[in-house]
């Protein structure tokens, strides 16, 4: 009995022995091709999808989803990242003018691949292209004369982002591309505001859905919520001035919007009932308001000065007074005297 039993045994692990090698190979042969698939580096683009992506995407309409500034820097794209951004975008921006801000619809003007980048122009790009016929020149005796007349009021006012990828443009899809541009690019959006939407915080997003304004927005956000005001303020408050917006007119409700350079510093409202509801709370912090600075701030240090080396106002500095005394005024000639009398010729 014992002995039958050592040889169902026996036999059991025999069968198990034998199968492990089988499982074994049956791992390696599903893992080593997942394994090597992802070592292997993708194949670069080929001729084909160069010629469909500069067909598909050229003269396309999108929405902005990111600030693009005038001139020759532009964007950067890599790993979803754009560059420059916060305030080096800003000051771009300030520097050289918006090409287009976020919301706005842009045509995409060209498309250029490189070896490791595919660059996307908008409104016809940073450089304002000729046709072929317009370098074409006739020749005289002394001078040369174009074909066609320049244009001189034209101005280049596009913009583009380059797409960079590690080493070169792999082969991708159209749907692909478009999931790498969505940090700058919106193909689908049906609207401005839909597209803007997109680029906002959820608070404000929210806010602007609902058209309400909250303090901390700009100047943008709350056209996007209201629309362009009816009626527009400008006052001062001690050394600062400010702006107010004015929305509806009685018997409705109105909304006080006062602005402090480009955000929002206080709202008001003013019910049918006669109620007051004032909000001076920051309600969405969107970074550090643009104020135009003082009169004062803007003189530069080394200003041009008739003071001599080491001299001081005496104003400035009253315990220091300036030794040189001040220059007496003309004396005025007696009209009894001498002068001449133009009134008796």
């Amino acid at each position: 009995m014992r002995s039958s039993y050592y040889y169902v045994y026996y036999v059991y692990c025999c069968r198990v022995l034998a199968v492990i090698p089988i499982v074994a190979l049956i791992v390696v042969l599903i893992v080593a091709p997942l394994a090597l698939a992802e070592n292997t580096p993708p194949a670069k683009i080929s001729k084909t999808t160069r010629e469909e992506i500069i067909h598909t995407f050229n003269e396309d309409l999108v929405y902005i989803r990111t600030p693009f500034p005038m001139g020759k820097t532009g964007l950067k794209l890599r790993n979803r990242t754009v560059i420059p951004n916060g305030e080096e975008l800003k000051h771009l921006m300030a520097l050289w003018g918006p090409a287009a801000k976020a919301g706005d619809r842009a045509r995409i003007s060209d498309v250029v691949i490189k070896d490791n980048y595919i660059r996307f122009e908008i409104n016809g790009g940073p450089i304002k292209k000729q046709k072929w016929y317009k370098h074409i020149q006739i020749s005289g005796a002394n001078s040369a004369t174009p074909i066609t007349p320049s244009d001189s009021t034209a101005n280049a006012r596009g913009s583009f982002v380059d797409l960079y990828f590690d080493k070169y443009v792999p082969e991708l899809t159209g749907p692909e591309l478009k999931e790498l541009l969505r940090p700058v690019f919106d193909f689908n959006s049906k609207s401005a505001v839909e597209a803007y939407l997109e680029t906002v915080p959820p608070l404000v997003k929210d806010a602007i859905t609902n058209h309400h304004v909250l303090v901390g927005m700009n100047g943008e956000m709350v056209l996007y919520a209201k629309g362009r005001p009816p009626k527009r303020v400008r006052e001062r408050d001690g050394e600062t001035d400010y702006e107010e917006w004015i929305y509806g007119t009685p018997p409705q409700d109105v909304d006080f919007v006062r602005f402090e350079g480009d955000q929002v510093i206080r709202v008001e409202t003013m019910k049918v009932g006669g109620e007051k509801i004032v909000r001076v709370d920051k309600e969405v912090d969107l970074g550090a308001p643009t104020l135009a600075k003082k009169k004062d701030e803007s003189r530069p240090a080394n200003a041009p000065t008739l003071r001599r080396p080491g001299e001081e106002m005496p104003e400035s500095n009253p315990a220091n007074p300036s030794k040189i005394p001040p220059i007496a005024s003309p004396p005025v000639p007696d009209p009894g005297g001498t002068a001449p009398n133009y009134a008796s010729r």
